[in-house]
């Protein structure tokens, strides 16, 4: 299958009409003032995302390398959980490993508007096993991605400023992304005195 076809696949399962339904009910996210934002709070299982569209699926979600989602209960939609509870704008994978295709209840917000993006994603802020009592916070990505970077954590800055593999990034592609000779000739022309 193309990558073409997995994106199409992957907008076809996410565009679900259960989308529209008000997951509100409930909830004790945070607001953070966010376009779009819409509380939802629900049941769902912690699937691996390749694994759904493609049926490549490792007992372990992937360990770690791999983009986790929420297949919510209500409607079968597979919801995106980009974000997690923490300001520094980072992924909820490790937040959600742990619960690897293991039922569970979130909290948080879904972020999006209809008109500009197809579908919203979703900022969890709170998880448990369905059953538990006690919630845990969505916040381990700092404390995950210091334990495997412990001497670019020990730096001051922002992680991604300090993050090895983001800095390999740079190294290979540039600021931009498109080559060390766009970059070069980018910042020559927007930044040369």
């Amino acid at each position: 299958m193309t990558r073409f076809a997995y994106a199409a696949l992957f907008a076809a399962v996410l565009a679900t009409p259960g989308l529209a339904q008000d997951f509100a009910e409930g909830s004790n996210a945070n607001s953070w003032g966010l376009f779009g934002e819409e509380k939802a709070r629900f049941t769902a299982q912690v699937v691996d995302v390749i694994c759904e569209l493609s049926g490549d699926c490792p007992a372990d979600c992937g360990g770690g390398d791999r983009q986790l989602a929420l297949l919510r209960d209500a409607d079968q939609a597979l919801v995106l959980p980009l974000k997690n509870g923490q300001p520094v704008f980072s992924g909820a994978a490790a937040d959600l490993l742990p619960y690897c295709n293991k039922a569970v209840e979130v909290d948080g917000l879904l972020v999006g508007d209809p008109d500009d993006t197809p579908v919203k994603f979703y900022q969890v802020q709170l998880i448990r096993e369905t059953g538990a009592e006690e919630w845990a916070k969505a916040n381990l990505f700092t404390r995950a991605w210091a334990e495997e970077f412990p001497d670019a954590a020990a730096e001051k800055g922002p992680w991604f400023r300090k993050d090895p593999r983001v800095s390999a990034l740079i190294g290979e592609r540039g600021y931009l992304g498109l080559g060390l000779e766009v970059d070069e000739a980018f910042i020559e022309d927007w930044f040369a005195e």
